[in-house]
């Protein structure tokens, strides 16, 4: 390719790939580190039709300088401009990105090796190479398993580590310099054991009746859309900070069945017992059973939209069904809409359609 010469003397670590000279490979050097790239050029060396892959570490700095990449692509004339824009771009991004320019101290790192070996590294799933990024593991008085990761910057321990948790609550730490990890990992802990009555209450809910959404609840989920009979379900948003008060509750299905559920749970409220259960309490009000796991399937309550014949669409599942008796057939929302806007018979007031079922035509 012409300029190769240019380009070793450039990017003396990116080197053809092919006789074609359509495919480059190696490391593009930007203050003093080294990033893993691979360029794939088309026959005719049309860069705005070129290909650039590169390590995650290196997509993470270039985040947010994509369109300026790709402005320099299309009016870079040939590959050796196009790295040396690429280098200039890259300083930069280095030099705005928070914590990959500055250098650790030896000291983090032996104040971190010592914190962990405090801490016991029986209780680390996971530690980055960089020292930078770890995985804590921990039970609950249940015996539930919980993971909380810790992103470390380059000033710890006088700054604390950012942490993520799969929390229905937001998780605030308290810090001070003098603290370590087994600080963090014990307000861990004791969060663990502040959302253990929630955690009881959803795993209930989870283990005995017919969960339709989430259909994998993580720890976070506070809602639970629970089968109650064909084609009909209510939607129960639970309080972390306060799982034995009634929840709220939406009814998902046909009127003359989702009507009498309404009714009951309003003039049964009175009656919830915070010293009950939560499925307890919501059979009682409701003066029904759910569904069992053991008895039922899924399949038996839970059909497929009558329109596009599957049961999820784009993460939602059938919630509108026919107000028919001898029909009841639910459809998805968009399905419906979607339909209804195609019949001519249909009529709209403001967001709302109004049609005949696509079922039983009633």
């Amino acid at each position: 390719m012409e300029g190769s010469g240019t380009l070793l003397r450039q990017c003396p670590l990116l080197l053809p790939q092919n006789r074609e000279g359509t495919t480059y490979e190696g490391f593009v050097t930007a203050q003093g580190r080294d990033f893993h790239i691979r360029i794939l050029l088309p026959v005719d060396f049309q860069l705005q039709n070129a290909r650039i892959e590169c390590s995650w570490q290196l997509k993470k700095i270039l985040h947010g300088y994509r369109r300026i990449l790709k402005q320099r692509l299309h009016s870079c004339p040939d590959l050796v401009s196009f790295m040396v824009e690429l280098k200039t771009i890259l300083e930069i991004a280095l030099k705005n990105t928070p914590d990959l320019h500055i250098p650790r101290p030896p000291e983090y790192y032996s104040c971190l090796i010592r914190d962990l070996e405090i801490l016991g590294w029986n209780k680390v799933v996971y530690v980055d190479t960089g020292l930078a990024t770890i995985k804590l593991k921990a039970e609950d008085s249940c015996g539930r398993q919980h993971l909380i990761t810790l992103k470390l910057n380059a000033k710890y321990p006088a700054e604390p580590p950012d942490c993520v948790v799969d929390f229905p609550v937001q998780f605030a730490i308290s810090w001070m310099p003098q603290n370590s990890l087994i600080d963090i990992y014990n307000q861990f802990l004791a969060a663990l054991e502040s959302l253990k009555e929630f955690w009881d209450a959803m795993d209930e809910i989870d283990g005995k009746t017919w969960v339709l959404e989430p259909e994998n609840p993580t720890r976070s989920a506070t809602r639970r859309r629970i089968a109650v009979g064909n084609n009909v379900s209510v939607s129960v948003e639970v309080d972390p900070r306060h799982p034995r008060m009634l929840p709220e509750c939406y009814f998902l299905g046909a009127d003359h069945v989702v009507n009498p559920l309404r009714t009951k749970l309003n003039n049964n409220m009175h009656s919830w017992d915070p010293e009950m259960g939560l499925l307890q309490n919501l059979k009682d009000l409701l003066e029904i059973d759910f569904p069992s796991r053991a008895v039922l399937e899924k399949s038996d309550f839970a059909q497929d939209c009558g329109i596009c014949y599957a049961y999820r669409l784009d993460g939602t599942t059938p919630d509108h069904v026919c107000d028919d008796p001898r029909c009841g057939q639910p459809y998805h929302q968009a399905c419906l809409y979607e339909w209804l806007q195609g019949l001519p018979s249909s009529r709209q007031s403001f967001n709302v359609i109004f049609g005949e079922c696509p079922y039983c035509n009633k």
